[in-house]
Formats: structure tokens, C-alpha cells, sequence
């Protein structure tokens, strides 16, 4: 009862620093709500951007799934050829020590690639790996390493086997956004860094 006694004695000099204090609130009140607001906005519009870019990766790989692996080989050059290397030969056969095809970056490194045409829900083993780490280099002077493949994972160990022998590791959704445009040397780094260290003048 006495601070109430107090504000109706002292109310003209009360009511104006309420009104401020009110004012201050609603106005902080409304900042918040559109800061909040904003922040689900632009998570959904992630989440949206993120979803339709991998259905579009998703239809693109469809008439990659439908290539045999030979003509998967193919299009993994054609792809190289698309972002710049040059003088890519494409093996075609079995037994080419892991290069299914070769050919030189534009600043004149040696690449090598290795494709796996996998049913989608199937993972790269690390035995693949190996086979891939003991050839590209030693057998094939790679300066970068790329293994290139349609199925979604590399296992944990095939992964790790990969980052520390400097393979570039291009799973499907990688290689979805190589398909639908991404440069080659963009994607170098995402996965292994697999840039080499030497440099070979082009011949």
C-alpha cells in the first residue's frame, strides 16, 4: 500500500519513465521476434536450398546409374576433359593397375583416376583402397590421385586410408555436383587433399 501511495503521490513524474520502460520492452520485445523469425526463415530456406540440390544431384546420377562401367569410365573423362586436362586416355579393360583413366590438369600435373560404378547403397572397401593407394602413385607417377564412384560412402577405414595417402575420395554426392557443374580442381580439396606437391611441366 505504500509504494502505491507513493506512485499516486509522485504519478506525474512516475508515468513518463513507465511509458519509457514499457516502450523499451515492446520495441526489444518485436526485435527479438523478428531476429527469431528470421533465423527459422533462413534455417528452412537452408534446409529447402540443401534438399532440392540433392534431388537434383539425385536426378542427374540417374542416367549416370544407367551408363554400364565402361561407359562410366568414359564419362568420368569426358568430365576431366570438360574442366580443362588434358590428354585423357581412358583404359577400358581390366587390369590397368587402378588408372581407368589418365590425363593431365591444366597446371600440368599427372592425374590418375580410378572409377567404381557401385549400386548406390554400397560402400568403397578399404581393400579398394589400397589397391588404388599402391598403383596410382608408384605405377603410375600420379601427382593427383582421384577415386571416383557411384556409391553414397567410402568405409571409415577406406576414408581414413584415403586422407592419409592424399586420395581424392569423390563419393556420389560429390561426383553429383561434379555431373552438374562443379569444377574439378573445386573438389579436390573437399575431400583428401590430394593436390600433390609436384608439378609436371605439360608435354
Amino acid at each position: 500500500m505504500a509504494a502505491a501511495v507513493w506512485v499516486a503521490g509522485y504519478w506525474a513524474a512516475v508515468w513518463p519513465v513507465l511509458v519509457v520502460v514499457l516502450s523499451v520492452a515492446v520495441v526489444v520485445g518485436a526485435i527479438w521476434a523478428l531476429l527469431r523469425a528470421h533465423r527459422l526463415a533462413v534455417g528452412q530456406d537452408r534446409a529447402w536450398r540443401a534438399q532440392e540440390e540433392a534431388i537434383a544431384r539425385e536426378l542427374s546420377m540417374a542416367e549416370v546409374d544407367a551408363l554400364s562401367w565402361q561407359e562410366f569410365e568414359t564419362y568420368v573423362a569426358d568430365l576431366c576433359r570438360r574442366d580443362g586436362c588434358t590428354k585423357v586416355v581412358v583404359s577400358g579393360k581390366s587390369g590397368d593397375l587402378g588408372a581407368d583413366a589418365v590425363g593431365y590438369l591444366a597446371d600440368g600435373r599427372k592425374l590418375v583416376v580410378q572409377c567404381k560404378k557401385y549400386a548406390p547403397q554400397r560402400s568403397v572397401s578399404s581393400q579398394d583402397m589400397q589397391k588404388f593407394v599402391g598403383t596410382a602413385r608408384l605405377e603410375h607417377g600420379a601427382d593427383v590421385a582421384l577415386f571416383v564412384t557411384t556409391c553414397r560412402t567410402f568405409t571409415k577405414a577406406a576414408l581414413g586410408l584415403a586422407l592419409r595417402q592424399e586420395i581424392v575420395a569423390l563419393h556420389r554426392d560429390l561426383l553429383g555436383s561434379w555431373v552438374k557443374g562443379a569444377h574439378l580442381e573445386t573438389l579436390i580439396p573437399l575431400n583428401g587433399s590430394g593436390g600433390g606437391t609436384r608439378r609436371r611441366p605439360s608435354a
